[in-house]
């Protein structure tokens, strides 16, 4: 596969912490069929969602196509006059290994919250029929202030799982938890807020069923865009003025979607219908289809050029799910849609692939460690 390197510790980014034990995501034969296979049936099978949410139709027409703030583009899509304001670094090549010290406490603590917020049954979602209280669970770095403002990542969780897997909850924190706090207090990771919410729909166990996660990974758009984001931004100091859809869509430069396993799956269901609102994705281990023109036409049927947007991909060697989700990305870059580089100037894709990690909880934590210490980070 072109600009993959393997057999070395090559960087990535990624997320959400898969869900599931060392044993469970090697052993079972429910899970180690390749995540592309069912995904990419459903792609042909299950019925089509509405592209647009109500808010995105209201809004895409008084929204600049390209990043406003990060500089104009030509119709090829090429860059012109590229300001340094989002990422002018390049993707290491190596993935960093969390610090063994980032484990414990940190002296300078951020803060975890819960969330709560209305949203509506997944499937009968458009009529609204059916109303649901479900909560986020929300990091708020060290010295959080309301006067300033805050680029903001959503990480999603994996199968068998739930808002509080990643993160814990304000009672018991995990030590993901702790590896933010000393990662912001060294300036490894700028100060962000972090987003940890769910899929699941009317159980708390809905994620434990392979079939239902990927129908509601599908759909969770529709609950993303109307309710979550605007439930958070507009509490908390993100980069959005208000939580209009004019203005949520503004912020796109600041805003970020990731997660492992089914949690990836959902970050690219994320890319396909909710561009409007995000510039940074980090899927990593869950594949949705191994059809490249299926991943160009998003990019062409949504307006946006290729410097509109950036994806950090990343899976392990010993991955079940690796085989599928690398043909995936190998076969978007035939498409012009996507430009590999390690620099945003230069292209909107990256992958690595590393060495020894399989399908486990230990290889998301330091997929997303390492995605957070890139994204919008102009100190590296």
């Amino acid at each position: 596969m072109k600009h993959v390197v393997k057999g070395m510790i090559p960087l990535l980014l990624a997320t959400a912490i898969c869900g599931c034990s060392n044993s469970a995501a090697t052993t079972s034969t429910g899970v180690n069929n390749s995540l592309s296979e069912e995904s990419s049936s459903s792609l042909n099978n299950s019925e089509s969602t509405d592209r647009e949410s109500s808010i995105g139709n209201a809004a895409k027409d008084e929204t600049t196509i390209s990043s406003a703030e990060s500089g104009n583009t030509s119709e090829s899509g090429d860059i012109i006059g590229y300001e340094e304001l989002l990422s002018p670094k390049t993707f290491p090549k190596d993935l960093e290994e969390i610090p063994h010290e980032f484990f414990n406490t940190a002296q300078e603590k951020g803060t975890l919250v819960d969330l709560n917020y209305t949203t509506y049954e997944s499937f009968s979602y458009a009529e609204k029929t059916h109303e649901l209280q479900k909560r986020a669970v929300v990091y708020l770095p060290y010295g959080y202030n309301e006067r300033e403002k805050y680029n903001v990542f959503y990480l999603m969780h994996g199968g068998w799982s739930n808002e509080t897997t990643t993160l814990g909850t304000p009672e018991a924190p995990s030590i993901m938890k702790n590896v933010l706090d000393n990662a912001i207090s060294e300036g490894k990771i700028p100060p962000l807020i972090v987003v940890c919410p769910t899929y699941n729909n009317t159980s708390g166990e809905d994620s434990a069923s392979y079939s239902l996660a990927l129908q509601l990974t599908r759909n969770y758009h529709n609950e993303l865009i109307n309710d979550l984001i605007p439930a958070v931004e507009g509490k908390y100091s993100s980069y959005a003025d208000s939580v209009s859809a004019e203005d949520l869509i503004a912020a796109r430069d600041h805003r970020g979607f990731g997660g492992f396993s089914m949690g990836s799956v959902t970050t690219w269901r994320t890319f396909e219908y909710c561009l409007d609102y995000f510039r940074y994705f980090a899927p990593s281990s869950g594949s949705i289809t191994t059809d490249g023109s299926y991943m160009d036409d998003i990019v062409r049927n949504s307006g946006y050029a290729w410097s509109d947007f950036f994806l950090v991909t990343m899976t392990g060697t010993e991955d079940f799910a690796a085989s599928a989700f690398e043909q995936q990305i190998e076969n978007m870059q035939n498409y012009d849609s996507f430009r590999y580089s390690d620099t945003e100037k230069d292209g909107n894709l990256t992958f690595r692939i590393k060495e020894g990690y399989s399908h486990n909880g230990t290889a998301s934590m330091e997929y997303t460690y390492n995605a957070l210490r890139w994204f919008w980070n102009t100190n590296q």
